[in-house]
């Protein structure tokens, strides 16, 4: 029997290059949760396998099903995680369904923070140092930033508020900071930070 406390998982969408890794890394710097973004199984899945090929999608897909597997089971407080969400595409809820099960069977706490950001600004952040270092396929930054102009050109990539609600929060990142848009999402979800409770 497992009497491990239900965790939380928190997840972070919004399109490419709005910020959802640096605003998960201070989150879960605040309140001890883990960080699981996107790209850390996109770079395991690409050093081996070309984009296209299927294998690359099962490689990628089974690591995100295993890590959110055994984060819901494990004795952690709970995972913190990063994607870009499809919204005119249906197979997208039924992904995020996928996603939140084994941490909604635990009776967890699930919320999602939709992060926006102009286009401009989202093409300066490609050039981010952090982000680099991180995602080494993101590297080549004309293919990137023609990546981010056809993924906008060919999505919807912004829920248009209509799952706003206590556990979804929409932000306009585009001049926030992420320390910024972390103190908001910790004050909305009243997150419980280490030594001083939820913030008020």
């Amino acid at each position: 029997m497992n009497d491990n406390p239900s965790p939380l998982l928190l997840v972070i969408v919004g399109p490419m290059a709005v910020g959802k890794m640096s605003v998960g890394r201070v989150i879960a710097e605040r309140i001890g949760l883990k960080l699981f973004h996107n790209h850390m199984s996109i770079e395991v899945a690409a050093a081996l396998f070309d984009y296209d090929d299927p294998a690359f999608q099962r490689v990628n897909m089974g690591i995100r099903r295993l890590i959110l597997e055994e984060s819901a089971a494990g004795a952690g407080p709970g995972l913190i995680l990063t994607r870009v969400h499809l919204f005119d595409n249906p197979a997208e809820q039924a992904l995020s369904a996928e996603y939140e099960r084994p941490f909604r069977a635990r009776g967890a706490r699930v919320l999602t923070v939709e992060l926006q950001a102009d286009a401009q600004e989202r093409l300066r952040r490609t050039e981010g140092a952090s982000r680099l270092a991180a995602k080494p396929t993101q590297r080549d930054l004309r293919a990137t930033q023609a990546r981010l102009s056809r993924m906008d050109a060919l999505y919807q990539l912004d829920s248009g508020g209509r799952f706003d609600g206590p556990d979804w929060l929409r932000i306009d990142s585009t001049l926030l900071t992420p320390e910024e848009v972390a103190e908001r999402v910790i004050r909305y979800f009243r997150l419980p930070v280490p030594g001083g409770g939820a913030d008020e």
